[in-house]
């Protein structure tokens, strides 16, 4: 598994989002790197508004995001987000839905 600089890889957002959107965390970079794809949900998930949601759409070479991501989410932010699986791209990557309270 290779870990990338958050510097050398291209934020998943630049601006606070004040309705619902997507986090594209499928890129070739986001392929083997785990560390990567939850760091980035993380900024995602902290520049979402509250009431709002935002999709974490997750590179297929992870699997299921349950086995990566949901664990890591329900201790990072517990009560103040609620995390639903969505569905398999065609594409074989997956979508989170988190919604912000």
């Amino acid at each position: 598994m290779s870990e990338h600089s958050q510097d050398a890889v291209e934020p998943v957002t630049d601006h606070d989002h004040d309705t619902s959107w997507s986090a594209n965390l499928e890129q070739p970079v986001h392929a083997d790197d785990e560390g990567l794809v939850r760091s980035q949900a993380e900024t995602a998930i902290d520049r979402t508004e509250p009431g709002n949601h935002v999709n974490l759409v997750t590179h297929a070479d992870h699997g299921h995001p349950e086995t990566f991501l949901f664990g890591h989410l329900d201790a990072a932010y517990g009560d103040d987000i609620e995390v639903e699986y969505v569905k398999q791209c065609g594409c074989g990557g997956h979508v989170t839905r988190v919604h912000i309270q």
